[in-house]
């Protein structure tokens, strides 16, 4: 298929793989989202199995391969929008340094989905129940989309707008992912709730980066992050959280406190999967349980050290 920019008055062809980004980028800006990015294509082929939509114009990303790598550095890890899940779970610098994303991707539904599923498409897809968003806000991820125009890099945790809406422009492609390597000693946690052990969709599901301070029972919060899937219209953060937890002692944090910050910061719904008031309870709940985790370490720190 010849480029896209020898058609600019044609309506957009109905599969269109380009070989370089550069060709993708020019056919994202003649025809922006009339042709649909997509590599795995894992939730776009369950909408069409439900007759949710027509099948669109496609622009198949599979072919690039500078958008299917790994790279880490010295501070951060840098992940192309189109590696797959099972590709960044099996990797041993992601393993032995983002321990909790190599668990999100871990649990992206079944080993076939694993394989075939992105971490770019997870994040455009823009579902609040994605399995990997809670890691990458809990780790201060961020996203460099590219045009014509040129690049940009935002802040994952600005990145939704709305229900299945991004800050990403009609002429934009995902390009990468970095991820900054947490500081010694920051303990990470992630929990997903479902219906079943494996394959499910969450009810909710936490991220929480924490870093303290002091040893033992005397150990203080000196920094915590979080993210939340399925609590409100998008992956959420927690930073009314973050703000009432600096400077606590870990051993005198109770439901109370963290309950009373997290009615700032979630919006959970009852829909089919569970209900406001269960994902409110049970997100208290994820909470403690990190921070009591972060006691087991900082205990165990101090014990062998």
């Amino acid at each position: 298929m010849s480029t896209p920019a020898a058609h600019a008055s044609r309506p957009p062809p109905a599969w269109y793989r380009p070989g370089t980004l550069a060709d993708a980028l020019a056919a994202r800006a003649e025809w922006g989202r009339d042709l649909v990015a997509m590599a795995g294509c894992t939730d776009l082929m369950v909408g069409w199995n439900a007759g949710a939509r027509r099948v669109p114009s496609v622009l198949d990303l599979s072919a690039l391969a500078e958008l299917r790598t790994i790279e880490p550095g010295p501070d951060a890890v840098t992940i192309g929008a189109t590696m797959s899940c099972a590709g960044i779970a099996a990797h041993p610098v992601i393993a032995a340094r983002l321990p909790m994303l190599a668990a999100s991707a871990r649990q992206t539904g079944s080993v076939a989905i694993q394989n075939r599923a992105t971490l770019g498409g997870n994040i455009m897809n823009a579902s609040p129940a994605a399995d990997n968003p809670p890691v990458l806000l809990a780790y201060g991820a961020r996203l460099t989309l590219a045009s014509v125009r040129g690049a940009r890099t935002i802040g994952y945790d600005a990145f939704h707008a709305g229900y299945k809406r991004t800050l990403a422009e009609a002429d934009e492609l995902l390009v990468s992912i970095t991820i900054p390597f947490p500081p010694p000693g920051a303990i990470g946690y992630y929990r997903k709730v479902g219906t079943r052990r494996a394959q499910a969709i969450s009810k909710i599901a936490l991220a929480a980066l924490v870093e303290t301070s002091g040893a033992a029972d005397g150990a203080v919060v000196r920094g915590a992050r979080f993210g939340f899937a399925s609590a409100g219209p998008v992956p959420l953060p927690a930073p009314a959280l973050s703000r009432a937890l600096h400077g606590m002692p870990l051993a005198s944090i109770d439901a109370g406190r963290v309950a009373q910050a997290l009615a700032a910061d979630l919006s959970p719904m009852d829909d089919i999967r569970s209900t406001a008031a269960y994902r409110r309870s049970v997100a208290v709940n994820l909470v403690l349980a990190a921070l009591q985790s972060a006691r087991r370490e900082v205990a165990q720190a101090a014990y062998t050290g």
